[in-house]
C-alpha cells in the first residue's frame, strides 16, 4: 500500500504516495488557513479545527472516573448505565384541572417526574382577582391561587411516588407551603414528599425578574426553606440554582456558569449563617442549566460545572462526599427555537437534548416546537416527550458511562470553560459575593452586552440560524398552537377564590397570617413553617404574600440601558448607515423621535426590549426604558408625561391580546392618539390581524431582524407627519 497512488480533492492535479504525505498535506492545509478555520467564540475561547493529544497537557482531571471527586465524568458510577435520566417535562396553562389532565396524559405516555410553570400573576404573589393581573391568569403557566387550586392539580397523581419540581421563586413561600398541605391532605407526609422547589432568587434579581421582596429579605427567605427542608423533608431538593434564566436573557457560557455557581456559593452562605451544618443540606442542593445548540461546550459546561462545585463546596469542608457533588436538571434552550420554519426546532431540540446527555444531565426537558410562539398543544409536546424516550432507547446513550471522556476536543474545552469561569467566579468574590455583584450590576450589565452584541451578529448573518438568517421559505404556513381563554380563565380562579374564602374560618386566617407578619417582623422564627398554618387555614397565595410584603417591602428595580454595542457592530454596513441618516433626517424637520420600551403586566422578561432599547439607542432614537410590570394605565400616563412619539410594547408571556388594546385605548381616553404603539416579541401569526384591528400600528414576531424594525418604525413617523 505505500506506493499506491491517491488521488486528493485539495486540488485538481495533486497526487501523492499514502501514507506518508497525508501528513505534509493536512500541515500545509492547516498552516495556510489556520487563522481563517479558528472559530472565535462568545465565551472568548478561540476554537482550533484540529485538537490532539497536546491540548491536554496540564489538564489534570483526565484519571478521574465517574461519582468519584470532582465527578467530571458525572455525578453517578454507572450513570445512565444503572438509570436512565429522568424525563421531567416542564409544562402548566390555564387552570388546575387543565393542567391536571395535561400531567396524567403525559405520565401515561411515558414521563417520569412532573415539573410544574405557574402563571405570572402567581410567580407575583397576586391573587387571580388582583387588579393588575388581568392579562396574566393563565397564560404562561397554570393558576395558583390557594390549597384547594394545588390538590386540584395534583388530583390522582400519587404524591408519594411522584416527584415534582416547581420553578418558583418569588412567591415560593406559599406555593411550597400550598403543596406541603396539599400532600398531607393526601396522605403523604411532607417527610414523604420528593422533588425540587427552584428557590433561585439571585437570578430573578439578575434576569427574569419575577422578584417580589428585596434581596435581603429574599435571601432570608432562601435559608428559611433550606433549614425547613433539612428537618423536615429529607427527599426535597431545597434549591435549584438555575443558569438556564442567564442564558436565555443573552448570557455566555462562561456566564451561565460562573454566576449560577457563584450564586450557590451565596447560597450556602446563607444556610451557614443559619446555623446548619454543611452536610445536612448539601446533598439536597440542585441546579438546573440551558442547552443550547453549541454542541460539544455545552457538554462540556455540564463537566466543567461539576469539577467547580467541587472545588467551591471543599471550601466548606464537608464529611460527606455527596456534599461535594453537583446535581442539575437540564431544558433545551427556548432562545434558539424560531418562529420561522418552526418545524425546524424539533432538530434543533434533539440535538441540544443530546448534548445535555452526553454532559451528564439527571434529568431533562425537551421544549416543543411550538414554544417560540405559545404554549405546546399535546401535538408538540408528544413530539418533545419522544424526543427522550428515542434517546434512551433506540440511540445506546445509555449503554456507555461518559462516551466523550478522552475527547482531545471536548476535555480541552471543558478545561478551558473551568478556567474562564473561575476567573469571572473570583471577580465575583473580589465584589464581595454575589449579592453584592448583583447589587452593584455586574452580571445584568455583562449579560445584556452579550445579548446584544449576538443579536447584531443575528441580524448581520454572521451567525448563521436556518430559516431565519438563512434558507428562508418565501411562505409560512400557519400552524396549530393553544390559545389560552384568559378571560374565562380569570373567571373560573375568581369564582373558586370567592368559594374558598366564604368556606374557611376567617378569624384562624387572620390569626396564622398575623403569627406570619411577626415572624417576618421579628427577624425570628421560621418563614415556612408559619406560611404552613397560614395555607393550611386557607390563607391564599397573595394574602400571605402580602403578609411578607408587609414587612419586607417591594423590591423595584431601576432600568439602565447598555450602549454602544450594536452600533459599533455595524459600523462599515450600508444599510445601518443610511437609517441612522434617514433617523437624523427626520429629526431635523421633526425634533429628535423619542421612544418608549414598555413592559406591562407581570412579564418580567426583558431581554427583547434590553437588546430593542440598546440598539435603537445606537440607531439615533431617544430611548425611554419604562419599568416592569405596568398597568396600561401607567404605561400611557407615562408616555404623556415624557412626550414619547412611540410606544414600543415588548411581550413575552403571551398577555398581548389583552393589554396591547388597552394600552390604545388609555392613550385615546387621555387625548394621546397620535402616540404610535406597536408590539414586539413572542405573537403567533394569528394574532396580527386581531392586534393590527385594535389599534396597533406594526407587529414584530420572533426572529425579527432590529434594523428592519427601526426601518418599519421610520415609515410610520414619516406617514404621520405627512398627514399632520
Amino acid at each position: 500500500m505505500s506506493d499506491k497512488k491517491v488521488k486528493t480533492n485539495a486540488s485538481a492535479d495533486t497526487s501523492f504516495t499514502a501514507p506518508q504525505d497525508w501528513q505534509v498535506l493536512a500541515e500545509k492545509e492547516l498552516k495556510g488557513s489556520a487563522e481563517k478555520l479558528v472559530w472565535h467564540t462568545a465565551e472568548g475561547i478561540d476554537i482550533k479545527p484540529l485538537y490532539t493529544a497536546e491540548d491536554l497537557e496540564g489538564v489534570d482531571h483526565l484519571d478521574t472516573l465517574p461519582g468519584i471527586k470532582p465527578f467530571v465524568r458525572g455525578p453517578r458510577a454507572t450513570m445512565y448505565a444503572g438509570r436512565p435520566w429522568t424525563i421531567r417535562q416542564y409544562a402548566g396553562f390555564s387552570t388546575a384541572q387543565e393542567s391536571n389532565a395535561f400531567y396524567r396524559r403525559n405520565l401515561a405516555a411515558g414521563q417520569k417526574g412532573l415539573s410544574v410553570a405557574f402563571d405570572l400573576a402567581t410567580h407575583r404573589g397576586y391573587d387571580s382577582d388582583h387588579p393588575r393581573v388581568e392579562g396574566d391568569v393563565g397564560k404562561a403557566g397554570v393558576a395558583i391561587d390557594s390549597v384547594e387550586d394545588m390538590k386540584i392539580l395534583f388530583d390522582g397523581i400519587p404524591l408519594k411516588e411522584m416527584s415534582v419540581s416547581m420553578t418558583m421563586n418569588g412567591a415560593v413561600i406559599p406555593i411550597l407551603a400550598s403543596f406541603i398541605v396539599a400532600g398531607e391532605e393526601q396522605g403523604c407526609s411532607r417527610a414523604e414528599l420528593s422533588g425540587t422547589i427552584q428557590n433561585d432568587i439571585l437570578k430573578e434579581f439578575m434576569v427574569r425578574n419575577t422578584y417580589i421582596y428585596p434581596p435581603e429579605p429574599s435571601m432570608r427567605i432562601v435559608a428559611d426553606i433550606i433549614e425547613y427542608t433539612a428537618k423536615e423533608m429529607p427527599r426535597f431538593n431545597s434549591i435549584s440554582i438555575s443558569g438556564y434564566h442567564m442564558q436565555e436573557a443573552g448570557a455566555t457560557l462562561v456566564q451561565e456558569l460562573a454566576f449560577t455557581l457563584a450564586d450557590g456559593r451565596e447560597y450556602v452562605r446563607a444556610a451557614l449563617a443559619k446555623g446548619l451544618d454543611v452536610d445536612a443540606f448539601a446533598g439536597r442542593l440542585s441546579f438546573f442549566f440551558a442547552i443550547g445548540m453549541n454542541f460539544f461546550m455545552e457538554a462540556a459546561k455540564l463537566r466543567a460545572a461539576r469539577l467547580l462545585w467541587s472545588r467551591i463546596m471543599e471550601e466548606f469542608e464537608p464529611k460527606k462526599p455527596g456534599s461535594l457533588m453537583l446535581r442539575t436538571h437540564c431544558q433545551t434552550s427556548g432562545v434558539s427555537l424560531q418562529e420561522q420554519d418552526p418545524y425546524n426546532n424539533v432538530i434543533r431540540t434533539a440535538y441540544e437534548a443530546l448534548s445535555a446527555v452526553l454532559g451528564g444531565t439527571q434529568s431533562l426537558h425537551t421544549n416543543a416546537l411550538d414554544e417560540a410562539m405559545a404554549l405546546p398543544t399535546d401535538f408538540s409536546a408528544r413530539i418533545a416527550r419522544n424526543t427522550q424516550l428515542i434517546l434512551q432507547h433506540e440511540t445506546g446513550v445509555t449503554k456507555v458511562v461518559d462516551p466523550l471522556a478522552g475527547s482531545y476536543y471536548v476535555e480541552s474545552l471543558t478545561s478551558e470553560l473551568a478556567e474562564k469561569a473561575w476567573a469571572l467566579i473570583e471577580e465575583v468574590e473580589n465584589l464581595g459575593g454575589m449579592t453584592k455583584a448583583v447589587a452593584d450590576g455586574l452580571p445584568k450589565r455583562l449579560i445584556e452586552e452579550a445579548a446584544t452584541l449576538r443579536q447584531a451578529k443575528v441580524d448581520r448573518a454572521e451567525e448563521i440560524i436556518v430559516g431565519v438568517n438563512k434558507y428562508r421559505l418565501e411562505n409560512e404556513d400557519d400552524i396549530d398552537i393553544l390559545a389560552i381563554d384568559n378571560t374565562s380563565v380569570r373567571n373560573a380562579q375568581i369564582k373558586r377564590l370567592e368559594e374558598v374564602r366564604r368556606q374557611r374560618d376567617p378569624k384562624k386566617v387572620e390569626q396564622t397570617l398575623a403569627a406570619l407578619s411577626e415572624v417576618a417582623n421579628s427577624g425570628t422564627g421560621n418563614l415556612l413553617e408559619a406560611a404552613v398554618e397560614a395555607a393550611r387555614a386557607r390563607a391564599t397565595v397573595g394574602e400571605i404574600s402580602d403578609a411578607m410584603r408587609a414587612s419586607f417591602g417591594d423590591h423595584a428595580a431601576m432600568p439602565e440601558v447598555v450602549g454602544d454595542i450594536y452600533g459599533p457592530a455595524y459600523a462599515d454596513d450600508p444599510e445601518y448607515r443610511t437609517i441612522v441618516s434617514r433617523l437624523a433626517d427626520y429629526g431635523k424637520s421633526a425634533g429628535k423621535p423619542k421612544i418608549m420600551i414598555a413592559k406591562l403586566g407581570q412579564d418580567g422578561h426583558d431581554r427583547g426590549a434590553k437588546v430593542i432599547a440598546s440598539a435603537f439607542g445606537d440607531i439615533g432614537f431617544e430611548v425611554l426604558a419604562g419599568p416592569l410590570f405596568q398597568t396600561p394605565e401607567e404605561a400611557a400616563d407615562m408616555a404623556i408625561i415624557e412626550k414619547v412619539q412611540i410606544v414600543g410594547m415588548s411581550s413575552l408571556a403571551a398577555g398581548h391580546k389583552t393589554l396591547a388594546p388597552q394600552l390604545v385605548e388609555a392613550l385615546k381616553a387621555k387625548g394621546a392618539e397620535n402616540v404610535i404603539v406597536v408590539v414586539g416579541g413572542v405573537i403567533p401569526r394569528q394574532d396580527y390581524d386581531y392586534l393590527l384591528e385594535h389599534g396597533v400600528a406594526a407587529v414584530f414576531g420572533p426572529g425579527t431582524n432590529v434594523l428592519d424594525a427601526a426601518r418599519a418604525i421610520i415609515d410610520l413617523m414619516e406617514g404621520r407627519l405627512r398627514n399632520q
